[in-house]
């Protein structure tokens, strides 16, 4: 096997040694290349200093691996703590083997979907693992080479010098201790640092990955050890998200997929001022609105293109903005409020298309009231101009998509965010979480009783 070995967190260099090869080997080959004595030396992977006695295999080293060997610092001081730092954390589990599930699930709770945390089951999950685990533990977005969902793996780093030369005093215990900075503490046998802090972070474990290689950590989706049916298909299916409600509800991320989707066709999305454009629990459950909107990555690369479009939108929306109406353009624009007239300025950035309109009716800009439809032009000024049927004919793509532009979509009186309407009555409700205007689509007012009345079911 190679592993790829950082000496003194110099540039790494590959080490080939046999399938079961021992740290100590790993140690005499490092000390071969580097000329100094292989006892001298510490191997550290994931946050522990390895065990001589101990294989690769056996800490959970896969192939082309990469692990830090130093030459720990000579003062004494420094020496008494590293010593004092392996008695602490000899008892350490592997970050490779780590599984903070538990920390995103309830441990008594009642519901169509709950995960139940129990000292029998945590046994059963345990029992046996000599090894590493034959599920993943972590998920993350993988944003360089995969650009999916993946399986993670979790790795630290000492937050002065980001080598990973920190040994750690304890390992986390829950997503919090991943997440949120500065709560452990460990030592780094750097030469030259006394960093005393711990950094987290996650890595794709489905291809060999650098230094700056990281992904997003997905803490909601997980292995669903529990065998928890999915709340909207109710098959059991792995890996799950966990809904963080007070239920914890549990749905497959082909279910989760199909939930963003719908939600997104119909702007259901959620605007939060400090987490963005997001959803809360499918079952509908309050407080619940994921916090880390790379989840809906999900989605695939097209329709979250669509997903960040439309948050931009909103987020303009909600700022007191209004979007660009004209065809192909749709900028984010914040005009002042007593402003009528509003041109949509070509920028250096590309965005803008000049077009000016009025900022009530969202037309071409006018003068005087707003016309809410639109006056067929007058042919008397075509006479003369003769335009051959066949050829008109096949000149109506834009037309026609305007035309149906015109009968399946008004904007909403109140936001003015398109509304499209396939049937139904004239009884309108603006479909923006924000929003929720009531309207009627003949008149664009607010649904009254005469419009209840005279048209409700024209």
């Amino acid at each position: 096997m190679i592993v790829f070995v950082r000496f003194n967190s110099s540039h790494g260099f590959p080490v080939e040694l046999e399938q079961g090869a021992s740290v100590s080997e790993l140690k005499e080959a490092v000390g071969r290349l580097q000329g100094v004595q292989s006892d001298q030396l510490r191997v550290i992977f994931a946050g522990r200093e390895l065990c001589n006695e101990s294989t690769l295999q056996g800490c959970d080293l896969p192939e082309q691996s990469t692990v830090h060997v130093v030459l720990p610092p000579s003062t004494s001081a420094h020496r008494s703590e590293l010593i004092q730092q392996r008695r602490l954390g000899s008892g350490m589990e592997s970050l490779t083997r780590l599984d903070l599930s538990s920390s995103r699930q309830t441990t008594a709770s009642e519901g169509l979907a709950v995960i139940l945390e129990t000292e029998a089951s945590r046994r059963e999950d345990t029992a046996g693992h000599t090894g590493a685990k034959a599920h993943s533990s972590f998920y993350v977005f993988c944003k360089t080479v995969c650009k999916a969902i993946q399986p993670g793996k979790l790795r630290v780093r000492c937050k002065d010098c980001k080598q990973g030369t920190l040994t750690l005093s304890r390992g986390p215990s829950c997503w919090d201790d991943v997440l949120l900075p500065n709560r452990i503490h460990g030592v780094c046998q750097s030469q030259g640092c006394n960093g005393r802090l711990a950094e987290f972070y996650l890595k794709c474990a489905s291809h060999p990955t650098c230094d700056n290689d990281t992904s997003v950590a997905l803490d909601l989706i997980m292995p669903n050890t529990r065998r928890v049916p999915c709340i909207a298909c109710t098959d059991i299916m792995t890996p799950v998200l966990v809904f963080q409600c007070a239920e914890r509800h549990v749905i497959c991320l082909e279910c989760f997929h199909l939930y963003c989707v719908s939600r997104l066709n119909e702007r259901q999305f959620t605007q939060e001022t400090l987490l963005g454009y997001s959803l809360p629990c499918a079952a509908g459950c309050p407080d619940s609105l994921i916090k880390e909107v790379h989840h809906f990555r999900v989605l695939g690369e097209e329709q979250y293109e669509r997903y960040q479009r439309y948050a931009a939108e909103e987020c303009v929306l909600q700022m007191g903005g209004v979007l660009c109406p004209a065809p192909g353009c749709g900028a984010g624009l914040l005009p002042p409020d007593e402003e009528r007239r509003v041109c949509c300025e070509p920028g250096n950035n590309g965005l803008g298309c000049g077009f000016v309109f009025c900022r009530d009716c969202k037309e071409e800009f006018h003068e005087g009231p707003c016309r809410h439809t639109t006056s067929t032009a007058s042919a008397g000024a075509l006479q003369g101009y003769v335009v051959d049927e066949e050829a008109a004919l096949r000149a109506r793509w834009e037309q026609a998509s305007q035309e149906t532009i015109t009968k399946t979509t008004h904007p909403c009186p109140k936001c003015q965010v398109p509304v499209e309407k396939n049937g139904g009555c004239m009884h309108m409700v603006c479909p923006r979480p924000q929003c929720k205007f009531e309207w009627c689509w003949l008149c664009r007012v607010e649904w009254n009783r005469d419009c209840m009345g005279n048209h409700w079911f024209e």
